[in-house]
């Protein structure tokens, strides 16, 4: 009887324990103490995430392939001796292209469809970088070329037919413009989402577009007006800069009705994490590792830096891709968040029916009671 009575005893001291286990989780899912553990994991885990995505990207970029236009006759032993060099060096292949003409050859720069101009003449070889095309690759072109030269024999002559504004001599003005942008644009609309809450759909898009093109504006003006850094098509590089922050203050408001509380966390992540360190703007496409260079193109701040560095520097070949991949982005997000708004609605409400009575005790009651 006494290790049957034992028995019993332990038995209820494990129930016990269980119900205790189970009633402190319940008290944990339900305290802040909950979301406050989750956002202290995310913010250590993504501090790691967002150093190792920069320093993967940008720590030490490596050629991938170098779009480079040709003018003269490749065979011969100088450009095959050069070409060899400048490959055995950067540790890729140059992706050579000819043209007819060097006239030919700076349209292609132009059109940024190659990074420089290898010109081949009689005893020597001309290369020319183009720093507005990508301020990185030249950097690597001009710091391989010298060497590769020597080893082969060659006289070498070096210049830049697209040089960088003086404002910008490392070529990271564009890149730091597109942060803001990005950044202001979904942290405004976290704020309106805490503080504007019963904002009706139309009336959040309203204001998402006003402060974009407000946000634009100021960012444009603090750089070339005030700092004189770089000088901008002003209209169009507003434009751009406006569109960047609607599209990305879309986006999160976007995550914002599919996931609620959480929606920082994929806004976070591809648009700084992912979007930033693969657009272009600090690394040329080049440089990057190569899935990323195209993965980079198709999100927002790719497409903006694309814009704004087109528009800056090569102002008579915008292409329409960039504008394309803001656009969709941005229509993709402002159709996703009315549709789902309606599903979950918020906004403002309407005066209930309980609210519409008057308190207990008062006219209507007491005809009721009088009934």
């Amino acid at each position: 009887m006494r290790k049957d009575h034992e028995g019993h005893a332990r038995s209820g001291d494990a129930h016990g324990g269980h119900r205790t286990m189970a009633a402190r989780w319940a008290a944990f899912r339900t305290s802040p103490f909950l979301p406050a553990t989750v956002v202290t994991v995310v913010a250590a885990v993504a501090a790691g995430l967002f150093a190792g995505s920069y320093t993967y990207n940008m720590a030490n970029p490596t050629p991938h392939r170098i779009p480079t236009a040709v003018v003269g006759p490749l065979h011969t032993k100088a450009a095959t001796a050069f070409v060899e060099g400048m490959e055995k060096r950067l540790d890729t292949s140059l992706e050579l292209r000819p043209f007819a003409t060097g006239a030919a050859a700076r349209h292609g720069v132009e059109e940024q469809e190659v990074f420089a101009i290898l010109t081949v003449l009689p005893g020597r070889v001309d290369l020319a970088v183009a720093s507005a095309a990508g301020a990185s690759v030249a950097q690597v072109l001009t710091e391989a070329a010298p060497a590769a030269a020597g080893s082969a024999g060659v006289p070498l002559r070096i210049s830049d037919v697209k040089p960088l504004q003086k404002g910008d001599p490392r070529g990271l003005a564009l890149f730091y413009i597109s942060i803001a942008a990005v950044v202001v644009g979904f942290v405004g609309a976290t704020q309106l989402s805490v503080h504007a809450s019963t904002l009706k759909p139309a009336e959040r898009i309203g204001c998402i577009a006003v402060y974009s093109l407000l946000g634009g504006f100021s960012i444009a003006a603090a750089v070339d007006w005030w700092l004189g850094a770089i000088r901008f098509p002003f209209a169009e590089s507003w434009l751009i800069l406006a569109f960047t922050m609607f599209t990305s203050g879309m986006v999160f408001t976007m995550f914002s009705t599919l996931m609620g509380r959480w929606a920082l966390i994929p806004t976070w992540g591809l648009m700084v994490l992912l979007g930033n360190p693969s657009s272009g703007g600090a690394v040329s496409w080049p440089l990057l590792p190569s899935l990323l260079g195209h993965i980079g193109r198709w999100l927002p701040p790719g497409a903006s830096i694309n814009a704004q560095h087109t528009a800056v520097y090569f102002g008579d070949a915008q292409h329409a891709f960039p504008f394309a991949v803001l656009a969709g982005w941005a229509l993709v997000s402002t159709a996703v968040f009315p549709i789902r708004h309606r599903r979950r609605p918020g906004g403002r409400e309407r005066p209930s029916a309980r609210a519409a009575l008057p308190p207990e005790g008062t006219g209507r009651g007491r005809d009721a009671g009088a009934v």
